[in-house]
């Protein structure tokens, strides 16, 4: 049997499951956003309105997420200006992921409530995931496991440099 390695998801299994991290002391989000830059918040930029930070539990390698600041869990209460700035920092991700690691593609979405599958429902936030030909295996589907082959703050240090300014 072959063994798949990702010892930075220890902390989510061991504790983040059982403890819902993040969630007994509020927003995870809305957390971040105290908290300095750094490659230990996973925090790529700072804009007026919204920021882009690293999926921490990531699809795929180079998962991000671009979170408003204003805490809201209701898409529709988002204003325009937020809207506005979410989609231009949409379209910077897309950008950095196919300029930084070669991307082919990116699904690019909102999961909005559980039904949708949003695992974070108090806070609305947009995913842009990158997508590479061949990038689908069957291990997700006969494993229910997937292979991500970067650690988080190897793909910090090649995402930094695309969000050279804070906005």
């Amino acid at each position: 049997m072959e063994r798949l390695w990702a010892p930075w998801r220890r902390e989510f299994v061991v504790k983040g499951a059982s403890s819902g991290e993040g969630r007994s002391g509020g927003c995870i989000f809305c957390a971040l956003l105290e908290a300095d830059d750094g490659p230990e918040n996973l925090i790529l930029h700072r804009g007026r309105r919204a920021y882009v930070v690293l999926n921490k539990y990531p699809y795929s390698s180079g998962h991000l997420m671009v979170v408003p600041l204003r805490h809201t869990a209701d898409f529709t209460d988002l204003r325009a200006e937020e809207v506005a700035e979410m989609l231009l920092l949409a379209q910077r991700c897309v950008a950095a992921l196919r300029e930084r690691m070669s991307a082919h593609g990116c699904n690019v979405g909102f999961n909005l409530g559980k039904a949708a599958g949003a695992g974070i429902e108090e806070h609305v936030h947009l995913h842009v995931v990158p997508r590479w030909e061949g990038d689908h295996n069957f291990m997700p589907v006969l494993g229910e496991v997937r292979v991500i082959p970067e650690g988080l703050h190897s793909t910090y240090e090649t995402l930094r440099p695309a969000f050279p300014f804070r906005g």
